[in-house]
């Protein structure tokens, strides 16, 4: 199996990192029986390639083997967002080559520099890839790698936008919605359920993402009360590192 390295994974904060572990354990708690999982949006910019990326991190540190496969075949972003780089000289293949019947499923993918977790990436955009996401040769390698892995999580194109993640979620076990705080509307929400839902896979649940805490009410509660409790008091300082040292407190 050839190497991948992701070389831009931005580290999350205090507040970000807890609020991913409730997202995990919940996604875990959901059943064992819910291994092929799609993470897609309602429009462009909602952050679902950087969720898709952070829940895989997070689930792969648990001990999991999880793949990503990265169905955006029209204007994928990861490759190039999150600095992916071979390990060796050669052509990335990937999805696109696997389904048009040019690469063995082994060719595409890759295990990456992050622990327990493996990527697939689209190979070569596809100005109509619907054909290939409809075939049953798509749900035949989601069944495959389903075997394999002990989760497959799905990047697939905003549902607002094309109808690919349609087409995806119908050989899925479940689907996660990610919204833009302020941006998405409930309008956008209620017409990409409606898509989803007829395809037959479950919806999960929604992750709002992109959140202003300064436009909340319980700003001042959580950043004072409950960060200075656990980021302080027991973990020691999530300060940046701006150069300065920080003492680390101890609760007695």
């Amino acid at each position: 199996m050839r190497k991948l390295n992701i070389r831009l994974m931005e580290p999350l904060d205090f507040s970000a990192a807890e609020a991913l572990n409730t997202i995990c354990s919940n996604l875990q708690f959901a059943g064992r029986d819910l291994k092929k999982i799609v993470v897609t949006s309602c429009n462009a910019n909602d952050g679902k390639s950087y969720m898709s990326l952070h829940i895989a991190q997070n689930i792969a540190r648990r001990g999991k083997n999880i793949l990503v496969i990265d169905t955006d075949l029209r204007k994928s972003v990861m490759v190039s967002r999150y600095g992916m780089q071979l390990e060796e000289p050669g052509e990335m293949t990937g999805l696109a080559h696997y389904l048009a019947g040019y690469a063995k499923l082994d060719d595409v993918v890759y295990e990456t520099n992050l622990m327990n977790l493996y990527f697939m990436p689209i190979g070569n955009e596809v100005a109509n890839p619907v054909p290939l996401l409809d075939s049953p040769e798509f749900g035949k390698m989601l069944n495959s790698l389903a075997s394999s892995f002990d989760m497959v999580l799905i990047d697939a194109a905003p549902v607002g936008l094309v109808i690919d993640a349609a087409e995806v979620a119908r050989y899925a076990d479940g689907l996660i919605f990610i919204t833009s705080y302020n941006k998405t509307t409930h309008r956008e929400l209620r017409e990409a359920k409606a898509q989803i839902e007829a395809t037959g896979c479950p919806i999960l649940g929604c992750i709002i993402n992109q959140v202003d805490l300064k436009g909340l009410s319980a700003k001042k509660y959580y950043r004072k009360d409950y960060y200075n409790h656990y980021g302080n008091g027991y973990y020691g300082s999530y300060a940046p590192d701006d150069g300065k040292k920080h003492k680390k407190k101890t609760k007695s």
